[in-house]
């Protein structure tokens, strides 16, 4: 067949690929997809990533292809089109929904893929070199770990630990799994490709792969698209490239991170060895410094953080915000014993203004007011003394409040978690806008008032308290200070998911560099720390 019509019989195909993948997520519901992680790639990015990979692959021996999650094809019909037909040697596929894979089989019959309708982590890899892949690319199932049952987990989790030694936390979303125990099906210096979620740069689930990354292969290239440019328009996701060699690594190898823009024209390049990359706890560090910046030295910056300052904790979890937080009207409705009750902070999205100011009960000056209902007391001695209070909870019980998980743990049920007032706090999650390019807000917070689970608490050490005292004048200066840690150092220790959303678990606040930013601010004029607060 001349290659002219080689190519128009692959337009037909692609054509009916996408018609076809069209009509079968129609079919399932959002829900059942975002079970399997069954996301499809967009063609242009699809023929971004071949073409750049066949500039990769280099090397004239015929290619043996793999795809882990096959889906209908995208990146097989990319292959066909950017390789001749006498370049490929055999192609495999495999794809764990019937779904998907029984018409996917009918739709590639007539081609050298072999495509099996199976589970891929449960299929036995290739004992010989020549039998294995020599390029290898995926865009592996995104589902997250609560989707895995305790026994799949563990099955992957001894998989991985099989084929790399390394012992994967049980937290990893299934696409960590797929890349590492792909590692056995990836032929001796073959190329591989990923296409996931830049999630795992970040999180602590990651570390093993990017261990994996840094030395049980020779990583070429990693691309990482801004936050703010969605790959997929049906997941909510950021999402990065990785190509590698099936290599052994070596601490002179030098790795290109590019950020932004596209594949073939970023925004930012890098190039930076790999022992610095090994060294680097979060690689989002490099889509937030500037081109040129010497990023060996990023993480010698990092001092002094905020946990030089504070102890920083998770506002509560209630398990079930609607019954436990209540407004003044419920409490009325439900006559609710006050003894039982702390105020909370609304959403952050109530709050117009980032000072919050008391009442002469100390109570939050806010238009919109929660309550805490939180009682210690055992059953029977609510159900003697506080009547109203019983037959709330009763209804809790009709609603099945008490069979939630947090609540089953708790004893009783309708207790919470202690958490004390304090004068700082800062929103979990946020993105930055045109009016505030901030992501993250810093509240200083006078009443008595604690904070749910859209906070991050900020109890300032001992020594801080003890300068607080003995001047309360710094409380403002401290709040000052926190407000002007600059957004970039924000977002360095920041989770980043699709469409520019930002998330802040404690240890990542805590591990935020301040800089100068306290020694400005409460004019101490050397660099604010821990110790020097004790001669304040």
């Amino acid at each position: 067949m001349s290659v002219n019509k080689q190519l128009a019989k692959i337009h037909r195909i692609e054509t009916e690929r996408l018609r076809l993948q069209t009509q079968l997520n129609a079919e399932k519901s959002q829900e059942e997809r975002n079970k399997l992680g069954q996301f499809a790639t967009p063609p242009k990015l699809t023929m971004d990533i071949m073409e750049t990979s066949r500039r990769l692959i280099g090397s004239s021996e015929g290619i043996r292809f793999l795809d882990p999650a096959f889906g209908t094809g995208a990146f097989y019909s990319a292959l066909l089109k950017c390789f001749s037909h006498s370049h490929l040697n055999w192609a495999k596929g495999y794809e764990i929904d019937p779904h998907y894979g029984n018409e996917t089989v009918k739709l590639w019959n007539d081609t050298k893929l072999e495509l099996r309708v199976v589970d891929f982590t449960k299929s036995n890899p290739p004992s010989s070199e020549q039998d294995k892949a020599n390029f290898l690319i995926c865009n592996p199932p995104y589902s997250r770990h609560h989707h895995l049952s305790s026994d799949e987990k563990l099955r992957l989790q001894r998989l991985v630990n099989q084929v790399t030694g390394m012992k994967i936390s049980q937290l990893s979303s299934l696409y960590c799994y797929f890349m590492l125990i792909a590692h056995s099906w990836l032929a001796d210096g073959g190329l591989a490709c990923w296409l996931v979620p830049s999630e795992f740069m970040d999180v602590n689930y990651g570390r093993q792969v990017k261990e994996y990354l840094t030395t049980c292969v020779s990583l070429l290239r990693v691309h990482r698209f801004s936050p703010n440019e969605l790959q997929f328009g049906d997941a909510l996701v950021s999402s990065s490239v990785i190509w590698f060699r099936k290599t052994k690594s070596s601490t002179n190898c030098k790795v290109e991170f590019t950020c932004g823009g596209t594949i073939k024209e970023p925004e930012k390049r890098h190039i930076l060895s790999i022992s610095s990359l090994r060294d680097m706890r979060k690689w989002n560090y490099l889509s937030n410094v500037v081109e040129g910046f010497n990023v060996d030295t990023i993480d010698r910056l990092a001092s002094p953080k905020l946990s030089d300052f504070f102890e920083i904790r998770r506002g509560l979890v209630t398990g079930a915000n609607k019954f436990f937080l209540l407004s003044p009207d419920q409490i009325s409705e439900y006559n609710l014993p006050a003894e039982f009750l702390t105020p909370v902070l609304p959403s952050p999205r109530y709050l117009l203004s980032d000072e919050i100011q008391a009442d002469d009960t100390e109570n939050p000056i806010l238009k919109h007011r929660l309550f805490l209902l939180n009682c210690s007391l055992p059953e029977r001695v609510v159900r003697l003394n506080y009547p109203s209070l019983w037959e709330y909870l009763q209804s809790g019980i009709q609603m099945g409040i008490h069979e939630r998980y947090l609540c089953q743990h708790r004893s009783p049920w309708y207790s919470q978690e202690r958490r004390d007032p304090t004068l700082f706090l800062c929103t979990y999650m946020g993105r930055g806008s045109a009016k505030n390019p901030k992501p993250f807000r810093f509240i200083l917070n006078y009443s008595k008032a604690i904070a749910a689970n859209g906070y991050l608490m900020l109890y300032p050490n001992s020594c801080l308290e003890k300068a607080f005292r003995r001047n309360p004048g710094l409380i403002r200066a401290a709040w000052e200070a926190l407000k002007a840690i600059t957004s970039q150092n924000l977002v360095n220790e920041a989770r980043v998911y699709g469409d520019g959303l930002y998330k802040l678990e404690p240890k990542e606040l805590a591990n935020v560099f301040v800089g100068d930013v306290f020694s400005e601010r409460l004019d101490l004029g050397e660099p604010f720390t821990a110790q020097q607060i004790e001669f304040l």
